[in-house]
This record gives structure tokens, C-alpha cells and sequence, in this order.
């Protein structure tokens, strides 16, 4: 008996697979054989990498369904139902990377299509907080995202080691995010979150380029300080015609063992930002030794302890984005006179 085109052999009684993935230890190589046992219990099946052809015809495949008729990404065209959240902040060290990570597997928990981008080129750190094993896996022109918790993730930390340092400058900058963006074989998720660079520099302007139906959320810790460096941010993403939908509080008060709160970092910080801009406070999420320790093991805290209350305050997060829906786009050549 002899397998044929479509990998599969069988008889009434039993049922022999070839599973063909473009890497052995493919992310999703678990969830395609509990999909395959559902349908044939007992199948044997054999799991084998994608051979040169094999790759070259996924890469064809998988660049008909991203790209339209124009060689665009079908995700950053107008009718695309994607949403784009840019996490931004306007200074570092208040755990945007961490905020952005688990938003994405709230997201991804809550049943929606999430990828994540790392677009801080300097600073990356998603791959680390995700615990992605495996790398990207690149076909000439074409990037796979990898995947971990159910999130497709890029990063540049994929591409370069760990401790090498990137110095470029600013057109080099541009290049990669934009083969970041539109390079990769993002399908047309529900929402790709974009962790992005404090400040407002080389990197959100390019952002605000590729993706001008993204809508900013700015994350900022309570005390006066960081609420005035954030709110920067948030001016910048709007010189840039990029609505600002929201604030995210992080750090707002640790909870001891005895229950009570402590504002560690002062307090309102969030809430002035919000009504300084003219939006709603999303989210406050507490400060707590999980959440940390889940950002350098690896273990998100959404999915390593999701009965905390961090936890629970991203998953409050992810619903309050999805209820939001999407910014509604104005433009002043459709303006009534």
C-alpha cells in the first residue's frame, strides 16, 4: 500500500497519515493531531517536516490568502474587520511589554484571533514574556509567525541574539518594521496588538505610516510623573491622526496577605490622564510577584495563574477592548455642509 498525493492510506479498519508541517516540532503540531484523532480515532499518523517544494508551495498559498489583488496585506485594507491596538507609553519601565503580552492572551483566551508584535526594535522583550521556543520560520520572502498561548508573535529579539545590540538608524528602522508588518503571514485576525516603543520616535512614525487604522492605548503608572510623560504619547499618536481609545493604569496599588491595598506609587494618575484626554480608564492592574515572575519565566499570568487578580483585571481589560469596537474613521471629504 502506497501513500498518495494527499498523505493518506486506509482501509475500513484502519487508517495510516503522513502529517506534513514546515517544522518538525511545529508549534501547532499538538492541536493538529487531537484534531486528527477526533475525526479518526486510532489513526496512525507520521509527523515529518515539509520538504523544499512542500515549503515553496506553502509560501505560494499562504501569500495568495494575505496578500489582495494589489500585493497589499488583506489586514490593513479599510473593509478588513482586524483591529489594531497599539500599546503605547510615553517613557519605559512601565511595564507596557508586559501590559501588551497579556492583553494579547486575554484576547486569545477569550475565543478571538490574536497576533502580537514586538515593534520595540530596541528593547524587545515579547519573546522572552511569551516563552516561545521556537523561532519564525521564513520562506524567502514570507515570515510565519511563531505561536505560543494561542498569540502569533514576531519580534526582532527572533532575528538577532540576545545580548547583540541594534544600532540602526532611522531608514533601516523603517525597513524592518515594515517587513515585520507586511512580510508576515498574519491571516486577517481579530485583533494584532502592537507593542510599540515609548516615547515617539522613528518607530511610531512608521507605525502610523503602515497602519493608520491603528488605535493607541496608552498604559502609565499612577504617580503625577508618568501620567505627564504618557500623556505626550498620547498628543503624539494624535498629531498622527491616530485615535486614542483609552488609558491603562498599571501598578496601581499592591494587595498584602492581609487584604488591605497598598498605593505604592501613588494614586489617580490613570484616571487624570483618561479625563485629560477624553477617554476611558480600562484597566488597573495591581502590582503583584506573579506578574512579574511570569514576564521573565515565560508564563503569562493570564494562563499561569488565572484566578489572581492581575489575571483578572487583564481578562476585565480584554473585555472592555472588545466592547468598544472599533474606532469609527472621519473623513473631511465626506463632511456635511
Amino acid at each position: 500500500m502506497t501513500l498518495d498525493e494527499a498523505g493518506f492510506v486506509g482501509t475500513d479498519d484502519e487508517v495510516d497519515l503522513v502529517l506534513r508541517l514546515p517544522g518538525g516540532d511545529w508549534p501547532t503540531r499538538v492541536e493538529h493531531l487531537a484534531a486528527i484523532d477526533q475525526v479518526w480515532p486510532g489513526a496512525r499518523v507520521r509527523v515529518r517536516p515539509m520538504n523544499e517544494d512542500e515549503l515553496l508551495a506553502l509560501r505560494g498559498t499562504l501569500r495568495a490568502r494575505m496578500l489582495d489583488d494589489s500585493g497589499q496585506p488583506r489586514f490593513l485594507q479599510r473593509t478588513s474587520k482586524t483591529r489594531i491596538l497599539g500599546i503605547s507609553s510615553g517613557k519605559g519601565g512601565v511595564g507596557k511589554s508586559s501590559v501588551s503580552v497579556n492583553l494579547a492572551v486575554a484576547l486569545a483566551r477569550a475565543g478571538q484571533r490574536v497576533g502580537i508584535l514586538d515593534a520595540d526594535v530596541y528593547g524587545f522583550s515579547v519573546p522572552k514574556m511569551l516563552g516561545t521556543a521556537l523561532d519564525p520560520i521564513v520562506l524567502g520572502d514570507t515570515v510565519i509567525p511563531t505561536l505560543a498561548y494561542g498569540v502569533r508573535c514576531l519580534s526582532m529579539g527572533y532575528f538577532v541574539p540576545d545580548d547583540q545590540p541594534v544600532i540602526w538608524r532611522g531608514p533601516m528602522l523603517h525597513k524592518a518594521i515594515s517587513q515585520l508588518v507586511t512580510e508576515a503571514a498574519w491571516g486577517e485576525p481579530d485583533f494584532l496588538v502592537i507593542d510599540m516603543p515609548p516615547g515617539t520616535g522613528d518607530v511610531a512614525l512608521t507605525l502610523s505610516e503602515l497602519l493608520p487604522r491603528a488605535e493607541i492605548y496608552v498604559v502609565t503608572t499612577p504617580q503625577p510623573a508618568a501620567q505627564r510623560v504618557a500623556q505626550r504619547s498620547a498628543y503624539a499618536a494624535r498629531k498622527l491622526k491616530l485615535p486614542v481609545r483609552g488609558v491603562i493604569e498599571n501598578m496601581s496599588y499592591f494587595r498584602a496577605d492581609d487584604g488591605r491595598q497598598y498605593e505604592i506609587f501613588g494614586s489617580g494618575g490613570g484616571s487624570a490622564l483618561a479625563e485629560q484626554l477624553g477617554v476611558s480608564l480600562l484597566g488597573r492592574i495591581p502590582l503583584e510577584m506573579a506578574l512579574r515572575e511570569g514576564g521573565d519565566e515565560g508564563r503569562p499570568v493570564v494562563v499561569d495563574q488565572p484566578e489572581s487578580e492581575a489575571a483578572q483585571a487583564f481578562s476585565d481589560l480584554a473585555r472592555a477592548v472588545v466592547a468598544q469596537g472599533p474606532s469609527r474613521v472621519y473623513r473631511s471629504e465626506l463632511t456635511i455642509s
